[in-house]
């Protein structure tokens, strides 16, 4: 047996496979610490005893928070129909929801600036997609997201009124200003990365990684050189192979993203519809499309503490404090700290593939495609 050999086997693999899930248990800790802490204090500062004796965990309340996990569910269901959509339904319905949780689990564990797409090409490779084309896929992904959200903006404006989207009572003048402020500076920088997207990917690839390139040779941002290199290099394989797409295939595409922030928002209608009847829902899935927005620059670990806080004082003009809450905590169980949970469970299986442990990534199917295109 070769040195090779011996270097891969299970036993010499197991070490690595304990220790690198050793970190990430370190990562899965510190935001669920985070989120915890802060509604902690938050029931310490706002939570009034007698707010109990206003919920009633009755069957339309509890039929209500089933159907919050069911968008839950046509969220990742949106996902994975994208990233099979994507591979030309190459990857199994198995594959894809795998790769979808993993990302999730990434969104879950790093700040929010970094998300998901930062490991994606890694666990699409896991799964037998060669690297290449996985980092392709990972900054189509990036752009429909982008799209969505460029897109929604107009669409919420024209159906709800701008004062009622970031109107609030007497007393909440510096959230509203302040919250105002960030979305549009956050939207800005979207729409302005959208746009570079879709001209470093469909239009000129190469005009906008010389500009890069030259944009970053100044020195104050030398630093960022080498990856915005990297960057333009990636948008021109990835211009390679997607300006020839159909648009049945980016139609079907940007269906699954739509479906997945759709059901994603819709989760916080439904709580809603149990806890505050009375509210207007349209309202409702508005803020959400602030929210997540405003959450693209949360420093923390998926959003934690974050998202619980801003979800509390965002809505506190639809519903009282206390229940605003209890529904933040039920909207980030079912929308966060699941995903943490499954995450960890696929992990050590992450972890020997990519090791070599067990069976090879299945590859046939998808170099015989690209060696095609």
């Amino acid at each position: 047996m070769s040195s090779d050999t011996k270097n891969n086997t299970p036993s010499s693999q197991e070490p690595q496979v304990k220790s690198s899930a050793g970190y990430w248990s370190y990562k899965i800790i510190l935001p669920v610490v985070i989120g915890l802490g802060v509604v902690a204090w938050l029931f310490h500062k706002e939570f009034k005893p007698e707010v109990w004796h206003q919920i009633h965990f009755d069957t339309h309340v509890i039929l209500c928070i089933a159907l919050a996990w069911v968008f839950m569910l046509g969220r990742d269901f949106g996902l994975s129909w994208r990233f099979r959509a994507l591979t030309d339904h190459q990857l199994r319905w198995g594959q894809a929801i795998r790769v979808n949780f993993l990302c999730e689990f990434t969104s879950c564990v790093t700040p929010s600036a970094v998300g998901g797409s930062s490991l994606g090409m890694i666990f699409l490779h896991s799964e037998g997609v060669e690297l290449g084309r996985a980092t392709t896929l990972m900054i189509t992904t990036l752009f429909l997201d982008e799209l969505f959200f460029c897109i929604s903006l107009p669409i919420i404006m024209a159906l709800v009124p701008y004062d009622t989207l970031f109107g609030f009572s007497e007393g909440h003048e510096a959230f509203t200003l302040g919250l105002k402020t960030v979305f549009w500076i956050i939207y800005a920088v979207v729409l302005l990365w959208t746009l570079l997207l879709f001209v470093g990917i469909l239009v000129r690839p190469r005009a906008v990684q010389k500009f890069l390139v030259w944009l970053f040779g100044f020195r104050p941002l030398r630093r960022w050189r080498p990856q915005v290199e990297a960057l333009g290099d990636n948008m021109v394989a990835t211009s390679q192979e997607l300006r020839n797409r159909s648009w049945r295939w980016w139609g079907e595409a940007f269906l699954g993203t739509a479906l997945s922030w759709s059901s994603r928002y819709l989760v916080v209608n439904a709580l809603f519809l149990g806890f505050a009847p009375y509210a207007d829902q349209l309202v409702v899935f508005a803020r959400q499309f602030v929210i997540w927005v405003v959450l693209m620059i949360s420093p923390t670990p998926g959003g934690s503490g974050v998202s619980e806080w801003l979800f509390t004082e965002y809505y506190g003009d639809m519903i009282t404090p206390g229940i605003a809450l209890i529904m933040a905590l039920f909207w980030r169980i079912i929308s966060y700290y699941v995903y943490l949970i499954v995450g960890a469970c696929l992990l050590p299986g992450f972890f020997r593939r990519i090791l070599g442990k067990g069976k090879q990534p299945r590859t046939a199917n998808l170099t015989d495609t690209d060696s095609q295109q």
